[in-house]
């Protein structure tokens, strides 16, 4: 299930980071560690995405000025979904930086349709090598287009699919065809803008700050429908549950208006 969870911005023109996907992460573990169902405790498969709204980019961060701020949140635990979510409206507000949000209501998107070729948009950062204490591999970079790229994306991919338990070995053996096709013309066109595509992000784990390099660009993957389902549900690479690796389809208006279901806060 991925739904959007629509906020009301109390403090417009408040901010945070340009890379704030810690600050989410940690709002998110803090409704976690504080609610009552502690199984859930060290549950990680979730994925989320950055705060969406009318912005602008400052020496301070990104200011946000629109009445409304957005996340999308995707989860394939329905009964995790329905913790999460309670637990979130059970706050008057939430607090991420020094914007402070009031949870309003949530839109489910609609099921998408995948196919085993699909060309995917980033709206967080895709991490291909995961971090480590004391290490700095996780900032190394990696071209989109070489096999090296696809290769690391397709081993934490397969990886994560094997131990969601989910999939028999057969099953596994199967999706051996895993191919990640870069706008060649995009990323051309953002180096010849003197832009990035690709950035070193912070995160935690337990109380240790580690940075990773995230990668943001358009691509085509050709790989077997389930893994494709598998990626759009549960984001790319490492670090998924950090807030990293969210995709959506191009071209495809997944979130309707209509099943909207507003949640009554405490």
């Amino acid at each position: 299930m991925r739904a959007r969870i629509i906020f009301s911005l109390k403090n417009r023109g408040a901010y945070v980071p340009f890379h704030h996907q810690y600050l989410l992460a940690q709002v998110i573990k803090g409704l976690l560690i504080f609610g009552p169902q502690k199984s859930y405790l060290d549950f990680n498969q979730y994925n989320f995405s950055g705060l969406k709204g009318q912005t602008k980019v400052s020496r301070k961060g990104l200011h946000y000025f629109s009445s409304k701020v957005t996340l999308v949140f995707a989860c394939p635990d329905k009964q995790f979904m329905e913790y999460f979510l309670a637990r979130l409206f059970e706050q008057r507000e939430v607090i991420v930086g020094n914007m402070h949000l009031i949870p309003e209501s949530v839109e489910e998107e609609e099921p998408v349709i995948i196919s085993d070729e699909s060309r995917f948009l980033c709206i967080s950062p895709i991490v291909v090598i995961p971090a480590a204490f004391n290490d700095e591999t996780g900032k190394k970079f990696v071209s989109p287009e070489s096999d090296e790229f696809s290769d690391l994306l397709y081993e934490s991919t397969l990886a994560r699919m094997e131990a969601l338990g989910k999939y028999t070995p057969e099953q596994l053996a199967s999706f051996y065809k895993f191919q990640i096709v870069a706008d060649h013309e995009y990323i051309q066109r953002i180096q010849a803008s003197h832009k990035k595509f690709a950035r070193i992000y912070p995160l935690y784990d337990n109380d240790v700050k580690f940075e990773v390099r995230g990668y943001t660009f358009p691509f085509t993957l050709y790989a077997a429908r389930e893994v494709q389902q598998f990626v759009y549900e549960n984001g790319l690479g490492y670090c998924t549950h950090k807030g990293f690796g969210m995709l959506d389809v191009a071209n495809n208006d997944s979130i309707q208006r209509a099943p909207q279901h507003d949640v009554n806060y405490a």
